[in-house]
């Protein structure tokens, strides 16, 4: 791509029934051009520190329509670069059609050859994308990134080479990114390479945030918060990662309603002059506002696809840390999260990077956690809790107490129907933990509810800390996190839940089907044996079907009294972890 004057895309985001957003990042000032069956649409260039992106609206079009695409840039063919790659194609919604949704969450930007799949696995994103070049039946109609689309702490070495052209990696922060020129060519080392170009150019996408989007354990406490804040590059680090992530990610993530909508694409869209518009300064002050006052603007978004309705939470930048009014979702955020839980929709997805419903031993120990640190054992053990807390990565809704509260108490209302109509099932859909899961409430009325993790898509555990998460989550955390919960009077959920299925560990993607049946959900890894290491098959690793409550199903609705929170569920290419031995630990965490 170094001679293109696409520097990375196009990228198709946020489409309807009559519109598509195609973004993309060009070498140069330019006029980028999407044309496709005789039409054209076409938009400016805008800048940041160097850098210029487009993204132009195609709108007019056909509900339920189908069309190629190219991308001209200057007038000149951009996009496909060559005869050999496959089309791109804009597909619009159908009325009333249902969803199918590729989801996922952790990918790391490595290369795809023997040394890179020996490192972090085969790339599942790539092994989907080859088999949908085969198989067009597979297209997704949204393609949902669940966080972690970039690391920005833990580089890989062809990132670490570009910084030391700039900088000494030997003085703060070393090997981690400092500014927006460095994000730009991370995001580039991420969507370049030849199969996830393409899927990401025909698959329309939404993303949300993780913590390594910008570090590890982002925001988990002020306490972190004050520590990186006293750091010579934490404030350049953050400005550029939220200033990033919002003309890579987050931009594409809107509506045409909401692009109108949003403080800095007004000045996009009304700017007019003979040079292309700097948003570079707007830009990073916008980013220093977010990061200082929250509340100034929201990055969650709701999607309604039919009867089907869609709410990604802003888990990490949303935050209110102050210890007395600590939220994982602070109090404005919420009320609008809290809105968007309705019902009136056969299915209500919540998708959050965090996942909702740990396995509930892990549940405890952080709920245990969050409360010694704030103090219920006393300054010393706080200190040793807030160690624990960043350490140990006990940060996820079970170390939010009210905020964890607070979706339980909404996801009830839902499927109790106290909200309008109820769902058929209230699934919130996770990533994170370098594990896969599925989870349920046991509940004897009403509708079911989920939890449904994938992760990651490239970047798996190491063997020992497979070995750590599964005694955490399913061996000692059991006894001791309940006991150690009560022992500082945490309030106890307000329902209980099991493993249904899982955990397993392979690099993953997984595909959300709604149907007349209910929600069907399929785990799929890349598998290269006997192949070319570039060059991996899709493999099913575990397939889910969530139905109405009585309707026969893969995966039937605990009920309270069954055996619940005391176990999990049958392990994907493990057998079972009930009474599982060490034995039978060692087996899956080599297997998984």
């Amino acid at each position: 791509m170094a001679d293109s004057p696409i520097v990375l895309g196009p990228m198709l985001r946020y489409t309807d029934e009559t519109s598509a957003a195609v973004w993309v990042e060009t070498a140069a000032d330019a006029t980028v051009t999407v044309g496709a069956d005789g039409r054209e649409w076409h938009a400016r260039t805008w800048a940041v520190h160097g850098h210029h992106y487009a993204l132009v609206e195609v709108d007019g079009l056909e509900p339920g329509s189908r069309r190629e695409y190219e991308v001209l840039v200057d007038g000149a063919r951009a996009w496909p670069e060559a005869s050999d790659t496959p089309a791109s194609v804009i597909a619009t919604r159908a009325p009333d059609a249902g969803l199918r949704m590729a989801w996922g969450s952790c990918r790391t930007s490595v290369s795809h050859d023997a040394y890179g799949n020996r490192r972090h696995g085969v790339d599942a994103m790539r092994a989907f994308s080859l088999a949908m070049v085969e198989d067009d039946g597979l297209r997704p109609d949204l393609i949902l990134l669940l966080g972690d689309q970039v690391y920005a702490d833990v580089t890989t070495k062809p990132m670490q080479e570009f910084i030391a052209e700039r900088r000494s990696l030997s003085e703060p922060p070393g090997k981690e990114l400092t500014d927006f020129e460095e994000y730009a060519h991370l995001y580039r080392l991420a969507w370049s390479d030849d199969a996830n170009r393409w899927l990401l150019s025909t698959v329309p996408s939404a993303m949300i945030f993780d913590d390594h989007d910008v570090r590890d354990d982002w925001n988990a406490s002020l306490s972190w918060k004050r520590k990186m804040e006293q750091t010579s590059w934490w404030h350049g680090r953050i400005v550029a990662g939220l200033a990033s992530y919002w003309v890579y990610q987050h931009l594409g993530n809107l509506s045409p309603a909401e692009r109108a909508e949003d403080e800095l694409w007004r000045r996009i869209a009304a700017h007019d002059g003979d040079h292309e518009l700097d948003l570079s300064d707007v830009l990073d002050d916008f980013a220093d506002r977010v990061d200082r006052e929250p509340s100034t603007y929201r990055f969650s978004f709701v999607r309604d696809f039919g009867d089907l309705r869609l709410v990604v939470v802003d888990s990490r930048a949303a935050r209110d840390l102050d210890p007395d009014a600590r939220a994982l979702v602070g109090h404005g955020e919420w009320e609008w999260v809290d809105a968007q839980l309705q019902g009136g929709f056969r299915q209500l997805l919540v998708a959050t990077s965090l996942p909702w419903l740990l396995p509930i031993g892990l549940h405890h120990v952080e709920a245990w956690d969050e409360a010694i640190s704030q103090g219920a054992w006393g300054g010393a053990a706080a200190w040793v809790g807030e160690q624990l807390r960043q350490t140990v990565d006990l940060e996820h809704w079970g170390a939010w107490q009210q905020s964890f509260q607070e979706l339980a108490r909404a996801a009830t209302e839902v499927a109790d129907g106290e909200r309008g109509d109820a769902p058929e099932t209230v699934t919130v859909l996770s990533g994170d933990v370098h594990y896969s899961y599925v989870a349920e409430v046991e509940r004897d009325r009403g509708s079911r509810i989920v939890q449904a993790v994938c992760s990651p898509v490239r970047n798996p555990l190491p063997i020992v800390m497979r070995w750590f998460s599964v005694v955490m989550s399913y061996g000692v955390a059991k006894p001791f996190g309940a006991a150690a919960a009560r022992s500082v009077k945490v309030p106890d959920p307000p329902f209980e839940w099991r493993t249904t299925k899982g955990p397993w560990f392979d690099n993953n993607l997984s595909v959300l089907e709604h149907g007349a049946d209910g929600l069907t959900m399929t785990w799929h890894t890349g598998d290269t044996t006997g192949r070319a290491p570039e060059d991996p098959v899709l493999e099913e690793v575990a397939r889910v079907l969530v139905g109405p409550r009585g309707a026969p199903g893969d995966v039937e609705p605990p009920s309270p009294g069954d055996g619940g929170s005391n176990g999990a569920g049958p392990l994907s290419r493990a057998g079972r972890w009930v009474g599982a031995t060490a034995a039978d630990a060692r087996s899956l965490v080599r297997r998984g």
